[in-house]
């Protein structure tokens, strides 16, 4: 298991959205990895400092997170429902539709500033 994890303005961790190799994997070979620049932060957790390489979640690189996880979404539910309709749907898919639907959620908050693609 991998994590996407969201921070908030005072650089906190927030939402920690554990994925499977197999989806990062997807992941990486989508829009998401070019979506936003990461930029090495500094910050604090639980006393320790760190510069982790975080995509700041400005208002335009937010929105188009959002648009690539909406657009995944409504393609990933077309696939699950057409496998449906052959009574066979792939839990691969229904665990990507979980996922982007996890991820969008975060996305859609705005106390989360930060992203962390790990």
């Amino acid at each position: 298991m991998l994590d996407i994890e969201f921070f908030s303005g005072d650089k906190q961790p927030m939402c920690r959205v554990e994925v499977a190799d197999t989806f990062l994997l997807w992941l990486a070979r989508t829009d998401f990895a070019r979506i936003g620049e990461e930029t090495a932060t500094d910050l604090s957790i639980n006393g320790e400092s760190f510069t982790l390489p975080l995509v700041p979640l400005a208002p335009l690189t937010r929105k188009t997170f959002i648009e690539f996880f909406t657009e995944a979404v409504v393609i990933h539910t077309k696939e699950i429902l057409l496998q449906l309709d052959q009574n066979s749907p792939q839990t691969e898919l229904i665990y990507r539709l979980k996922k982007l639907i996890e991820l969008l959620d975060c996305l859609k908050n705005e106390e989360y500033q930060y992203l962390q693609r790990v």
